[in-house]
């Protein structure tokens, strides 16, 4: 009796684990049937996720989804945004309440390995920063001894704090608020010395202030922050299809196509433009999508450029220069493997 239930125990464990990858296939398939993305966003952060005067969510982030849309459908509106905070990011995405989440999330080694999820390629290259109030003088992060710190929960921004600060004997308090409303709020009031975050985000909430000027980001970056989106493990082929998406959109900075021209970039003598926009091969198939998905994503959207100068760039309130968010032809770390 007992051989028999071992055998029926391993013979359960061998079918679950072949069928465990099978059954995680399935997000295309259920994204089709409900006829639209569930993306994860940042519930406020202006430039990269946040709603206009019209109650439309616009931002960097936010054209990531839209472009993802564009690749599965044609078009860029079959998307629902689901607002998440730092704190329920990962189980939102775990438990299937969304789809995919592009919302300034740091890969990591930690992240990538034990929470059952899969980073797609960085869209932006980025580095935990601290600012400060003007008043206070302060120049340098060496100064900030005694200070109080604001920061947020489910963040690797705690940890690396303490990696900079603990070795340059830099002595702090770090006081914690549940949500970017409270955290940001009490940094304006005064409750804390200091804010921490990436350097992108710290843009965000500077932009935001009743005076930005009265706000200084410390040129000290005192950490990596490569942020991604991120989608569930053992789904390749969804996994693939924003992974490439991403790759579309800064291929096609590099190869000059843009919203404007893309029509006439299907005339190009390229190959690799002709596979890219589905003029030759069949790289959408390989894809489970029409041949068109790169096209569709870059016309409705434009590259990875045009998305940054729209968002985040010099223009912009953000005021963000492109930095190693350049194209490696440039000097930056952007590239895209081929498409071949």
């Amino acid at each position: 009796m007992i051989t028999k239930m071992v055998a029926f125990g391993l013979a359960a464990a061998a079918f679950s684990v072949f069928a465990a990858p099978a059954s995680a296939q399935a997000t295309l398939e259920a994204v089709r049937k409900r006829g639209k993305v569930l993306c994860g966003v940042s519930p406020t952060a202006p430039g990269f996720s946040y709603a206009d005067d019209k109650g439309v969510r616009q931002g960097f982030d936010v054209d990531v989804c839209r472009a993802v849309s564009s690749a599965v459908f044609g078009v860029p509106d079959k998307v629902d945004f689901v607002p998440l905070n730092t704190n329920v990011r990962f189980q939102g995405l775990q438990s299937g309440e969304v789809d995919l989440l592009s919302r300034q999330t740091t890969m990591t080694f930690s992240r990538d390995t034990s929470l059952g999820l899969d980073f797609a390629p960085v869209v932006f290259y980025d580095g935990q920063g601290l600012m400060v109030s003007a008043k206070l003088g302060v120049k340098s992060a060496a100064e900030l001894s005694q200070s109080a710190v604001c920061i947020l929960p489910g963040t690797t921004t705690l940890q690396n704090l303490e990696d900079y600060f603990k070795p340059r004997n830099i002595k702090y308090e770090a006081v914690v608020f549940e949500n970017p409303d409270e955290w940001r709020n009490a940094f304006f009031s005064g409750r804390c010395d200091v804010i921490t975050t990436d350097r992108s985000d710290l843009a965000s909430v500077r932009a935001i202030a009743n005076d930005p000027k009265q706000y200084v980001i410390l040129p000290e970056t005192i950490s990596k922050e490569p942020l991604a989106p991120v989608v569930r493990q053992n789904d390749s082929n969804w996994r693939d299809i924003v992974s490439w998406t991403v790759n579309a959109l800064i291929a096609a900075e590099e190869y000059g196509i843009t919203q404007a021209n893309i029509d006439e970039q299907l005339k190009s003598k390229d190959p690799e433009i002709q596979r890219l926009l589905g003029v030759n091969g069949d790289l959408g198939k390989m894809l489970s999508l029409d041949n068109k998905w790169a096209y569709n994503a870059i016309k409705q959207l434009g590259n990875y450029g045009e998305l940054f100068e729209r968002h985040l760039g010099e223009k912009t309130p953000l005021g963000l220069s492109r930095g190693p968010n350049q194209l490696w032809t440039k000097g930056g770390l952007l590239y895209s493997p081929p498409f071949r």
